[in-house]
């Protein structure tokens, strides 16, 4: 990125696709890989991001949407999958099935014990089984604060009945 201050790296987020919608992937493709962490602060996730973003700038996998999720499996790292249009060269490649509630949160990171609270009321409000929970960052934070909004999508992984 150029020195300009007015330049923006991510797509403004528009919440109403997401925010209470019920979504459904099949197969739906991302390369994935790991950040370390600790007590689920990364340390390393800005190296992540910039290896994977110039393999799939290699392979022309960018895709409109520029979904990115974060699997926070581990106090000590999380799994990163970051939507592609097709295989990644000497990427691990990662599908992703299944049928998902989402819904919309702003504000400070801080408040990430209370959204993951708020989620998992909501999903139970709307008859749903909860299986396994997604984080989708939608921007970077030079973005968030540029736009001023830093808005996180929790996605649920729903039991379908």
């Amino acid at each position: 990125m150029s020195a300009n201050k007015d330049e923006v790296c991510c797509p403004r987020f528009n919440p109403e696709p997401w925010d209470g919608k019920l979504i459904t992937w099949q197969k739906k493709r991302f390369v994935q890989d790991r950040v370390t962490s600790l007590f689920h602060i990364p340390l390393n996730y800005g190296e992540v991001m910039t290896r994977i973003t110039h393999a799939v700038e290699a392979a022309g996998a960018q895709t409109d949407t520029r979904v990115i999720l974060t699997d926070e499996n581990s106090l000590w790292g999380a799994d990163v999958y970051i939507e592609v249009s097709k295989d990644v060269p000497h990427a691990r490649m990662a599908t992703l099935s299944g049928t998902f509630l989402g819904k919309v949160f702003e504000g400070h990171y801080r408040n990430m014990g209370t959204w993951i609270d708020d989620m998992k009321a909501y999903v139970s409000t709307q008859g749903k089984h909860l299986r396994k929970l997604y984080f989708y960052y939608t921007t970077c934070p030079k973005c968030a604060k540029k736009y001023g909004k830093n808005y996180v999508v929790i996605l649920a992984e729903v039991a379908v009945e």
